[in-house]
């Protein structure tokens, strides 16, 4: 028995893999190898899936310097991604598809953090002025996004998880959070509720503004009285959430239905009203998105539009990809429009 690791049998005794190695390997030439490597349009399939099992096969790793020098990229993409996290927050997920939608390209995935106290510029001008990517994806983006400004200045390809007042002009995959506040408003209504408190994401968000945008337009239409809680955003803590419903509840008590903008302002806003001997689906409806299967195990009743940030992920690589290889093209924009098909006014079987 021995520890020492055992050699691929396509290696020479201490040879580290390389283009050249590949080459050997497969007898085909180095820059074919290289074009399969790179996802070159004019390689066959077959050949790509050939060249990728031999580099997997015996570890090749591509020289990042070397990469660098002959092409001028670095074959990184940069998600730059706030520390502000909660444990049911769909980062871990947007992270995930992200990555999967770049498996089998030459770019990986590099999180690029900064930190709520922080300028958020710091890290979209380090990214660019250091030249550590060949693109930049933004999340949580704001409707006049300085970021997304300056980065339309110089040009650097980006997109963004989330649209801005400039979505015309730039990639973007969106969920249409506009909608879902209709959508829940609707709902909610159908089963005879008169007040909505909304607790929503912050309103310099996009997003926040259009969560309210849209609940605004159709409490309007159909006659319900919409408070939103002005204290707490969903970016805030579950107790203060909590505490911040239950003080709203006590102080209007015709409230008799709540439209939450995530899936952990809504067990905040849910045990808060708990707390105060509201009982969910009886005193009171909820109408919450998330973007895994979670708040129907917690409360059955809770009305529930699924947001699937798998997808979103997959479009964000896509259209990062796309800018960076193809900036001439008409830039990815995809809007994904919730439905929620409401149990308690299904069709009934004929």
């Amino acid at each position: 028995m021995t520890d020492t690791p055992q050699l691929d049998d396509d290696l020479l005794p201490g040879e580290r893999p390389t283009l050249k190695t590949i080459s050997r390997i497969t007898g085909l030439a180095v820059a074919t190898v290289s074009r399969a490597l790179n996802d070159a349009p004019d390689i066959s399939a077959d050949t790509k899936k050939r060249v990728r099992e031999c580099a997997d096969r015996i570890d090749y790793l591509p020289n990042r310097a070397g990469v660098r020098l002959r092409t001028g990229k670095t074959n990184v993409i940069s998600l730059i991604v706030s520390t502000e996290h909660d444990i049911m927050n769909h980062t871990a997920r947007l992270l995930s598809s992200i990555a999967g939608g770049l498996r089998n390209t030459p770019y990986h995935l590099v999180v690029t953090p900064f930190f709520p106290d922080e300028n958020p510029m710091r890290p979209v001008r380090y990214v660019v002025e250091t030249g550590s990517a060949d693109a930049i994806i933004l999340n949580q983006t704001e409707p006049d996004d300085p970021r997304v400004a300056y980065l339309m200045k110089k040009g650097f390809p980006f997109v963004t998880h989330g649209q801005t007042n400039w979505s015309a002009s730039h990639p973007y995959c969106d969920f249409d959070n506009r909608r879902f506040g209709e959508l829940g408003i609707e709902a909610l209504a159908r089963r005879g509720r008169k007040c909505v408190l909304v607790v929503a994401p912050p309103p310099y968000h996009f997003y926040g503004k259009e969560i309210l945008d849209g609940t605004k337009t159709a409490s309007e239409r159909l006659g319900l009285t919409r408070l939103v809680l002005q204290d707490v955003t969903t970016d805030s803590s579950i107790k203060d959430v909590g505490t911040s419903v239950r003080a709203a509840l006590n102080a209007h008590p015709e409230i008799d239905a709540i439209l939450c903008g995530s899936t952990n302002a809504t067990v905040a806003a849910i045990g808060g009203a708990e707390a105060v001997g509201r009982v969910l689906g009886v005193d009171f409806d909820v109408f919450s998105k998330e973007a895994t299967t979670f708040l129907n195990i917690f409360r059955s009743q809770v009305l529930v539009v699924s947001e699937d940030v798998g997808a979103t992920g997959a479009s964000l690589a896509r259209a990062a990809l796309q800018a960076i290889d193809h900036p001439s093209r008409a830039p990815i924009q995809e809007l994904a429009v919730p439905t929620f098909n409401d149990p308690l006014f299904a069709a009934t079987p004929a």
